[in-house]
């Protein structure tokens, strides 16, 4: 049902909005009042836990994710800009606290209120166009591992980028894997410079000239794949361009 009143919200903004590109973080925050939310942005948060979990230090991602239920608690929602930081705090963090009742009942509860802000803004506050923003020129969108198979976004992004005047170009494989993958890129780099390279090929295939993502990791690697390639095509968060703030920053990985 949509939301009836005016929702307090905490920002999860992640490391890599935070170190690499924190207007995505501003746009995020921009979308949401825009829609009606009361915008926190905790400052006691953290890593997600992500990097360590996938290593199998559970150690470390569990103190940190003690750290998270610190924080976030007490909030109606919360928000994230990214699909795998985001699956990690819904699907794999109340794992890491099975052997304590409480803290797992903690953790299951913020995983019930946490969103990618896509589907927050389309399938919680039920947000169908933004008529401020227009948009020119064809884009292609790339589907993230974690949204798409952890949390169900595919087609929210598309339908409010068509809402805004957006052409959105196919590719053929949007739901491939861009190579990045956390640690993966690191321990098979060989492998993910392969799948990121089909990656870059696919969306040149579309003639679009900007390739749209809801996770910054995806977008890094996409962004370096692309600069190394002499590629025109630009690459950027979809919330900056759906908040209207392309004209703020250039795109993603170039000065």
């Amino acid at each position: 049902m949509p939301v009836t009143h005016k929702p307090r919200v905490a920002l999860f903004v992640t490391c890599l909005v935070d170190l690499h590109r924190p207007t995505v973080g501003f746009a995020a925050i921009k979308l949401l009042e825009d829609a009606g939310c009361r915008v926190e942005v905790p400052r006691a948060q953290t890593c997600c836990g992500q990097p360590a979990y996938n290593a199998g230090d559970r150690r470390t991602a569990r103190e940190l994710g003690q750290g998270i239920l610190d924080a976030f608690g007490g909030y109606d929602y919360v928000v994230v800009p990214s699909g795998s930081c985001g699956g990690m705090i819904k699907h794999h963090l109340p794992h890491l606290f099975d052997d304590d009742p409480n803290l797992r009942a903690r953790a299951d509860a913020l995983a019930e209120r946490t969103y990618e802000i896509v589907s927050f803004l389309s399938d919680v506050l039920k947000v169908e166009t933004l008529p401020v923003v227009r948009l020119d020129g064809p884009v292609t969108y790339h589907d993230s591992c974690s949204g798409l198979r952890e949390l169900g976004v595919k087609e929210q992004p598309r339908r409010l980028l068509e809402s805004v005047g957006a052409t959105v170009v196919e590719m053929k494989e949007p739901e491939i894997c861009c190579g990045f993958g956390g640690t993966f890129c690191v321990k098979y780099p060989e492998i993910s410079v392969r799948m990121v390279s089909d990656k870059t090929a696919d969306i040149a295939a579309t003639g679009a000239d900007t390739v749209l993502a809801g996770d910054m990791g995806c977008l890094l690697n996409i962004a370096g794949r692309l600069r190394r390639e002499d590629s025109r095509v630009h690459a950027r968060h979809v919330i900056e361009v759906l908040a209207g703030m392309t004209g703020q920053v250039p795109p993603i990985g170039e000065v």
